[in-house]
């Protein structure tokens, strides 16, 4: 048995008869065997990441009219798994971070975001002081207003 094109899971229970669940579980066999199955009416560039590198891997080896029919039965163009194809080349490339380099980089962000909380409390602080200090200028204004003092004694 081979896995559907684009229908979703409900759609093919619908009209075969066969409970969701049952097909669930043909579909996780299917993904597991590497098997295109995205079981979604969403267009494909809205696809999974797994969904996306299936289609890339499964059509891989096609070429002209081969590559033209795998296309047309699941609704994609040449275009799009030329371009998965090369986002799943660089995501591997030299300029990939290690892991070495991605754990310095969510530390970096962890003390970066610990700073930018530090600076929002001080601003916070400085702030209120500055608040509060334009309040007492204000009174003293007023209060020089209301009891001017004599400044000729």
């Amino acid at each position: 048995m081979s896995p559907p094109n684009r229908e979703t899971v409900a759609e093919i229970a619908r009209s075969t008869g066969i409970t969701t669940q049952t097909l669930y579980n043909w579909r996780g066999q299917w993904q597991k065997q590497g098997q295109l199955v995205p079981a979604t009416s969403r267009p494909p560039e809205q696809w999974a990441a797994a969904d996306k590198l299936a289609a890339v891997i499964q059509s891989a080896a096609l070429s002209g009219p081969e590559l033209g029919a795998f296309c047309r039965e699941r609704g994609l163009y040449p275009k799009q798994l030329a371009r998965w194809r090369q986002a799943a080349e660089d995501a591997n490339g030299p300029s990939a971070p290690s892991m070495a380099d991605q754990r310095e980089l969510q530390r970096r962000n962890q003390e970066l975001i610990r700073q930018n909380r530090k600076l929002e409390r001080e601003l916070q602080k400085k702030e209120k002081a500055l608040a509060e200090a334009a309040a007492l200028l204000m009174l003293s204004k007023k209060l020089d207003q209301l009891w001017p003092l004599d400044e000729e004694h």
